[in-house]
């Protein structure tokens, strides 16, 4: 004879009921505008990713292997950081042959910004 599943195997099973969105709504925020802004605030959580940040806004255009010299970490460090902020949009990167340059994005961050300030009021 089986043994019925307790209540937090079942709770586990259950789907995921969809986000509310009525608190986001009133508000006046877009839902994905929301979760665009967490992206980006996740992404710039962290020391290293702030510090690629300021040094590709001071020297747009800088290969990967200046910006882990001048920050003193592994390669294979910087690249996964880069990867973050180019998910969230916050970093550009143009190849040229075998190099990829990076720069911030100037227009993405204005864009944040005015999130934010919405955000914050």
């Amino acid at each position: 004879m089986k043994k019925a599943p307790s209540k937090k195997a079942a709770a586990k099973a259950a789907p995921k009921a969809a986000p509310k969105t009525a608190a986001v709504d009133s508000l006046g925020i877009d839902l994905k505008q929301l979760q665009e802004a967490f992206l980006v605030i996740r992404s710039l959580n962290h020391k290293l990713r702030l510090g690629i940040l300021k040094l590709l806004t001071d020297k747009p255009k800088t290969p990967v292997n200046v910006i882990y010299v001048k920050l003193k970490m592994e390669q294979s460090v910087a690249s996964q950081h880069l990867a973050i902020l180019r998910k969230s949009g916050l970093v550009i990167g143009e190849r040229d042959g075998h190099f990829i340059y990076y720069s911030a994005n100037p227009e993405r961050i204005n864009h944040i910004t005015a999130l934010t300030k919405q955000l914050v009021g």
